[in-house]
């Protein structure tokens, strides 16, 4: 099999299945449980997953309810939150693991840990739209679009109010999932 990949906090099992189809020993972590097979996922903490075993590679989506600037005008009150969160960011990108990419929106991490390395858009890995998405690398190369589309359109923005508004928003594209499988697994 190929190399031990660790998708920290992903229920949807998009990233995690990019890779176990490409024949790599791929598995999801998260407090959740997840939305594909229960057979290659971890329902616990990240950190804790992390450090469970050598892995050759994680991708980490931590939550962004307190780091993403869409959510600015709510900053001033959830203080110790954000604290939090860019703690538990701090700890993913120093976890002993050679290569680590950390995913999330235009956030504060930029200002507060450091820039992004790379800032990509579902456009250019052949989804039509835009969604701003910033990756922190450690080990990995930047990522190669693989199939810029037109028709951009901010769908996932203009998503309806819901109960799984969030769950919607937060899966990762396909087309991205497959271009982060082959290009860094």
């Amino acid at each position: 099999m190929g190399i031990r990949v660790l998708v920290a906090c992903e229920f949807s099992a998009v990233v995690r299945d990019a890779f176990r189809a490409r024949g790599h020993d791929a598995w999801s972590c998260d407090l959740l449980p997840t939305d594909g097979d229960p057979r290659w996922h971890y329902r616990e903490d990240a950190l804790d997953a992390a450090h469970a075993m050598p892995w050759d590679l994680m991708i980490a989506h931590p939550p962004c309810t307190h780091l993403s600037v869409s959510g600015a005008r709510w900053f001033k009150d959830k203080l110790q939150e954000q604290a939090e969160a860019l703690d538990f960011v701090r700890m993913l990108l120093a976890a002993n693991i050679p290569r680590i990419a950390l995913e999330n929106p235009i956030s504060i991490i930029s200002s507060r840990i450091r820039k992004p390395d790379q800032i990509i858009q579902p456009w250019q890995f052949g989804h039509g739209e835009t969604k701003a998405t910033c990756l922190w690398l450690k080990g990995l190369p930047k990522l190669v679009p693989t199939d810029i589309v037109e028709g951009r359109e901010a769908r996932v923005h203009r998503m309806p109010p819901g109960p799984d508004r969030w769950k919607a928003r937060s899966r990762t594209f396909a087309g991205i999932a497959a271009a982060m499988a082959d290009q860094w697994g």
